[in-house]
């Protein structure tokens, strides 16, 4: 159990690491980030920031010395780099992350373990394109294997003639074809170093060009009628990977049963409204697990909620939204620039009170 005056090092700079390190401070912990150069706007809550590129053996020993134990904000730290720090620095296995960086390990993981993925197959050549398109059929999408987020690297593909048109980007890539479903969902579970796994309940997710948009709760009669399964699933992935902190797989919800689409080793876009929502937010249980504390109740306080990101040059114009109704909880993440797709910051909007 790490003590109040210890330092928690995370790798990463933007806004999931910020808002980590506003629960680490709340806990009594000092906070230091590493990262290459950018707008990492995590550092404004790090008592320390070291800006230095992944493989700085330097920058990566400096910051090492500093730290009691280290964390991660996204899923695309070089395994390299955490494998690179000292034995038992590291809160969670940098398995998670060989996991979650390939598109196809991903897959075939869940898989695995019981889950059920939509129809895949490797792309690495034009014309295993083509034997992909011919294999699974069409509609469906072409991702890269690695790397790629929030609708980055990827191209959907509508026909056969379509697909004939897209050239082959070069770099080993996943087709996956359409699913249907009535929507999206995600299971949200923190599991600490004990093997103690806890939910919180899983939002209906509504995305806009590939990027989340909108979570809400209840998420429907038929994503409540699915969660106990993908639960069963998401708790021995992280069984599997000796998993430590908040972890997330994303799912469809289908009339067959719940389709897996992938998984995202930290932290969720999709779970901030636990910040005022639930009984301990998931960046709280997240320091909580990797820190060795007792984990904290998961239970939703509120008849309803909504949260909805703010994106682009909506986040210059936020400060509007504190006068709307709906009980209206604004977060930004202090982005200095608003671009288009950006996400700048979210807000939460609940019920009444539970109980």
């Amino acid at each position: 159990m790490l003590s109040p005056g210890s330092t928690i090092g995370i790798l990463g700079g933007g806004q999931l690491g910020r808002m980590m390190a506003i629960a680490a401070l709340q806990l009594g912990y000092r906070v230091i980030g590493y990262a290459p150069e950018g707008d990492n706007v995590a550092a404004d809550a790090c008592s320390d920031f070291i800006t230095a590129e992944w493989d700085d053996a330097a920058a990566r020993a400096r910051f090492a010395d500093a730290c009691d134990v280290v964390t991660w904000e996204f899923e695309n730290v070089p395994v390299s780099t955490v494998a690179a720090l000292p034995e038992g620095l590291v809160a969670c296995p940098a398995k998670a992350l060989e996991v979650a960086q390939d598109r196809l390990s991903e897959k075939a993981f869940a898989a695995d373990l019981g889950g059920t993925p939509a129809p895949y197959a490797a792309v690495t050549s034009a014309e295993s394109f083509a034997a992909a398109i011919a294999a699974i059929g069409t509609p469906g999408i072409l991702k890269t294997a690695r790397d790629g987020y929030d609708g980055k690297g990827q191209w959907r593909v509508r026909s056969a003639l379509e697909a004939g048109a897209l050239a082959f980007p070069g770099v080993t890539c996943i087709y996956e074809g359409f699913v249907t479903y009535e929507t999206e969902f995600s299971v949200i579970l923190v599991r600490g170093a004990d093997g103690t796994i806890k939910f919180w309940d899983s939002t209906a997710n509504f995305h806009e060009g590939g990027m989340l948009a909108l979570s809400v709760l209840p998420a429907g009669a038929l994503v409540e009628a699915q969660v106990a399964q993908a639960r069963a699933l998401a708790g021995k992935v992280a069984d599997a990977l000796g998993y430590v902190g908040v972890l997330t797989l994303e799912f469809f919800a289908t009339k067959d049963g719940p389709v897996f689409n992938e998984m995202a080793p930290r932290v969720h876009n999709s779970g901030h409204w636990t910040i005022e929502g639930a009984a301990t937010s998931q960046f709280e249980n997240h320091i909580r697990a990797v820190c060795g504390l007792p984990l904290g109740g998961t239970a939703t306080r509120f008849a309803s909620i909504e949260m909805r990101n703010i994106v682009g040059e909506d986040g210059l114009r936020a400060h509007a939204m504190l006068a709307e109704p709906g009980e209206p909880h604004l977060h930004l993440y202090g982005k200095a620039e608003a671009r288009e797709g950006r996400k700048m910051g979210h807000v939460t909007r609940v019920g009444h009170a539970l109980g």
